[in-house]
């Protein structure tokens, strides 16, 4: 009951701030490609000064309310990174992930997504490596 309480206040309000109901019912996640393009959305990578681009991956579960459900692990970053470039990404993605939580899950969503690990790839790096280049190595994270 809790849960749809909080779904008419957060309707009210964004009704109060002019924005409209197809608006707030567009912002809800109802499919799992919305849950990365949500995700997606609050990634700031940072600076090329700080650090150079890389690619980051991250494996995280919600629960129902779309809250973090245990700890997030970094599963892949890209090899070339330096240790100083893996800390910067590795702040920057858990900011991410501070900034988009509680997922705003419909109900149908909250009941499918609640427990299960999603890998979402957070990229950086404008260009693909080569194809006619030797494969570098992978570093695993």
């Amino acid at each position: 009951m809790a849960r749809r309480g909080g779904k008419l206040l957060l309707i009210a309000a964004m009704l109060l701030l002019g924005t409209s109901r197809a608006a707030v019912e567009a912002a809800q996640v109802d499919t799992i490609q919305d849950i990365f393009r949500h995700l997606r959305t609050c990634w700031r990578p940072p600076s090329p000064a700080r650090a150079r681009p890389l690619d980051i991956t991250v494996v995280v579960s919600f629960n129902r309310a779309g809250n973090i459900l245990g700890h997030p692990r970094i599963t892949y970053e890209s090899a070339e990174a330096s240790d100083n470039d893996r800390l910067q990404y590795r702040i920057a993605v858990m900011e991410a992930l501070q900034r988009c939580t509680p997922v705003p899950f419909t109900d149908a969503m909250a009941g499918a997504a609640a427990g299960r690990p999603f890998a979402i790839q957070f990229r950086s790096r404008k260009t693909s490596p080569d194809k006619t280049s030797p494969p570098t190595q992978e570093r695993r994270a």
